[in-house]
């Protein structure tokens, strides 16, 4: 019976979506166009401003600066193919392009949690070593951390996805999400994958609490030394640097865990689309503003941005 439900290995995905034709849902899909183009237009601007000024060629916004483009590349990955299938009124995925975005969705977000934590030690680093932040946390060193998540991620996402696309599916291959969720497709194999759930349970675990145990490790250094500062501004200027990063970690591991850490038992398509939305869209969005709002190296290199800009259109303005 099972081999009888069993479509063709290469059929296309079928993709719930997230909105329908009523008028309430095509305010919601055009509200979530603006904060699609928010996200693009403030992590390709982080980017930019942190290739532009040789000030932001630390490792910290080396580190920011790839938070940035995976940012971007997670929204782009997601959002574009949803909203032409809305648009167009389709709902099909091919068997390539669903494959595409499980193998983007792990990369992507294997890739954060592993930067969200070097960049927590790069903090522990600056704050509990400073003296020693040149050698400990040098350009190179940065530059390894960065590819170190890259790759790690990504070795990690092409194991699964290939293992993943190899098994036979069944019925009609819909997928109750408005991308190729990773947990989503899982769902529709045919056959005992207990072994393979197993696996990727334990991958889940270190990619997901150990990093935060790690960066929790990391802040109670911090803590520590900060409580030991004499210094008034020394103690402001510690925690101003590490707000930014918590407040994105907080979002990031918040929205992780809410939609992969519960019991399936506790979970209903409704919510996993909500917690979907909320790391694909949300954080990616919010990213960009906490850091640039909140650092004051990142606003200080916009304004001379654009402070170049003006004296380039007009010559005879005169800036401090």
């Amino acid at each position: 019976m099972g081999q009888r439900n069993q479509t063709s290995s290469l059929a296309d995905f079928i993709l719930e979506g997230l909105f329908d034709d009523s008028p309430a849902h095509a305010f919601l899909f055009s509200f979530t166009m603006v904060v699609f183009l928010v996200a693009v237009s403030g992590n390709t601007l982080t980017i930019l401003l942190i290739c532009a000024d040789p000030r932001l060629h630390t490792p910290m916004y080396v580190l920011l600066s790839q938070l940035s483009l995976m940012d971007l590349m997670h929204v782009s990955t997601t959002i574009p193919k949803m909203a032409a299938n809305y648009l167009s009124g389709t709902k099909s995925i091919s068997f390539v392009g669903c494959a595409t975005q499980d193998f983007l969705f792990l990369s992507l977000g294997g890739a954060e949690c592993l930067l969200l934590t070097f960049m927590s030690y790069d903090r522990y680093v600056a704050i509990c070593h400073p003296l020693r932040y040149t050698v400990l946390m040098n350009r190179k060193v940065g530059q390894m951390m960065a590819v170190m998540s890259w790759l790690g991620a990504a070795v990690n996402a092409l194991i699964h996805t290939v293992i993943l696309m190899h098994f036979p599916f069944c019925g009609p291959r819909n997928v109750h999400h408005f991308y190729c969720e990773f947990p989503a497709v899982v769902q529709l194999v045919c056959g005992d994958i207990t072994v393979y759930e197993s696996t990727v349970y334990i991958s889940s675990i270190l990619l997901l609490l150990l990093p935060i145990i790690l960066i929790s490790a990391s802040y109670v250094f911090i803590l520590h030394s900060v409580i030991h500062m004499r210094s008034a501004g020394g103690k402001k200027n510690a925690f101003a640097t590490c707000s930014s990063h918590l407040t994105v970690v907080s979002l990031w591991f918040g929205a992780c865990i809410f939609s992969y850490m519960r019991p399936r038992s506790q979970r209903t398509p409704l919510q996993d689309k909500v917690g979907s939305v909320f790391y694909n869209i949300i954080t990616p969005t919010l990213n960009p503003l906490i850091y640039t709002l909140r650092n004051k190296d990142v606003a200080k290199a916009l304004r001379r941005v654009l402070g170049r800009e003006m004296i380039t259109q007009n010559p005879n303005v005169w800036l401090p």
